[in-house]
């Protein structure tokens, strides 16, 4: 009888088709993630192979449609949260008995972009949507908008802060299973309310929340704000739960020439401004003349600031490197805009995944971070910034009493904030006039 009975079933699955090759072998979306950001949504797919699809735009109304071969649906889509993304709504249907297609109905005008990826650690294959806002276009060139804005007196020292990762990208996990994109977020916002109390400076948060940004599009945010300065935030992991440490990074050499290949190579379709000067009309000898110029500056600076911060977090804790490291991650090669990578402690140790996890510990490294960044402005502050404006060379005659008098500060804040250790100064002698305070406020 039990023999009859698996007969009867096997044949009933061979009609249905669900024995068939064609159906085991067939491609599935598990399951859909959506992930609001300031300038759009990312939608994710999550797939049980690799597989052949289509993306394509179409207007009034907006729309996008992903066109998936031999595919199934395998999730309800009407489940997913739409209510802070770009998407209105999301249609599906089969199309020629095997194919899957999916429609998004938006409520704006997107750039969609798409790319599959292959399984990691976290995730197995993945189609990833990302739904960019088209943006209006400003009448005004570039060139004359950053022309009238960097001619401002007394602007602000703008310091672009990158937590790393974001979204569906959570970085390094902890034995507690502590995030990094969670932890790094949290020094960032830190760090920015440091810099924003500090007169004459100001932060500027390339993540604000939990999405992920493609690591250019990172570079660009930090150039739309006029940035002085770039820091990216991470926490550091490894296989041995031993490892341990702080550690800062600067772009090494070999990132700096590729970088420098990809900018003259895309120059003739490039609107940004390298140190002030725009590349599209340049020939080439003059373009890679400009670009190595801007690109020596900027890698002494981001050396020196990097060196700065690395002496601040020795006073924190244990540094994984005594000296400043060398890399080529792509978020430190903007040619014109001095940036550091900092691994804040290595999150795959216990210990530090435990201190990582208190507010005492993430303000001390944002604390370090910020002084470090702060000294060296101090030190070399950028023309037309307000800290460069309270300079003082010294006149025949002058003594520190009288410019202290002039400038209404103690003689010792003038001091300490000059590393003088007596009265004595010397005519030509150019003197830091402290701004509230010597010492940055968050210290």
């Amino acid at each position: 009888m039990s023999k009859l009975i698996l007969a009867v079933l096997l044949v009933t699955l061979t009609v249905l088709g669900l024995l068939s090759p064609s159906y085991a072998d067939s491609a599935r979306v598990n399951d859909a993630r959506v992930w609001p950001a300031p300038d759009g949504s990312r939608l994710i797919f999550d797939l049980n192979q690799s597989l052949k699809y289509k993306v394509f735009r179409l207007s009034n109304p907006e729309r996008v449609v992903i066109d998936f071969k031999k595919t199934r649906l395998l999730t309800r889509l009407k489940s997913l949260d739409l209510s802070k993304s770009s998407i209105k709504r999301i249609r599906s249907g089969k199309r020629n008995g095997k194919d899957l297609r999916i429609v998004l109905d938006m409520k704006e005008t997107v750039s969609p972009k798409s790319a599959l990826l292959r399984p990691n650690s976290e995730y197995g294959f993945r189609l990833v949507l990302d739904l960019d806002r088209v943006k209006q276009k400003s009448h005004r060139s570039l060139e004359s908008r950053l022309t009238q804005q960097k001619n401002k007196e007394n602007q602000d020292i703008v310091v672009a802060i990158d937590a790393g990762h974001g979204g569906e990208d959570p970085g390094a996990r902890g034995r507690r299973g502590t995030k990094e994109k969670d932890i790094v977020l949290k020094i960032a916002r830190e760090l920015k309310r440091m810099f924003d109390q500090q007169k004459g400076m100001k932060g500027v948060l390339i993540r604000s929340g939990d999405y992920y940004l493609d690591l250019r599009k990172r570079m660009k945010i930090a150039r739309q704000h006029r940035a002085d300065f770039f820091i990216s935030i991470h926490a550091d992991a490894f296989h041995d739960p031993r490892a341990r440490g702080s550690s800062v990074y600067s772009l090494s050499s070999r990132g700096e020439n590729s970088e420098a290949a990809r900018w003259l190579a895309k120059k003739a379709n490039n609107a940004d401004l390298i140190g002030g000067v725009q590349l599209a009309n340049k020939d080439d000898m003059v373009a890679s003349m400009l670009l190595d110029m801007a690109q020596s500056a900027t890698r002494k600076a981001s050396y020196k600031a990097a060196r700065n911060i690395l002496h601040e977090l020795k006073g924190v804790g244990k540094v994984h490197s005594k000296t400043v490291q060398s890399a080529s991650f792509v978020v430190l090669k903007s040619p014109d805009i001095p940036s550091v990578l900092v691994e804040t402690a290595y999150i795959s140790n216990p210990s530090e995944e435990k201190k990582l996890q208190t507010k005492t510990y993430q303000k001390a490294i944002a604390k370090a971070i910020f002084n470090g960044v702060y000294r060296y402005f101090n030190r070399s502050p950028p023309t037309g910034s307000l800290l460069a404006r309270n300079r003082h060379t010294i006149a025949q005659g002058e003594t520190l009493g009288e410019i202290a008098l002039y400038y209404r500060v103690s003689i010792k804040k003038l001091k300490v904030a000059n590393n003088l250790r007596s009265d004595k100064i010397i005519s030509g002698q150019v003197l830091r006039i402290p701004i509230d305070s010597t010492q940055p406020k968050a210290i």
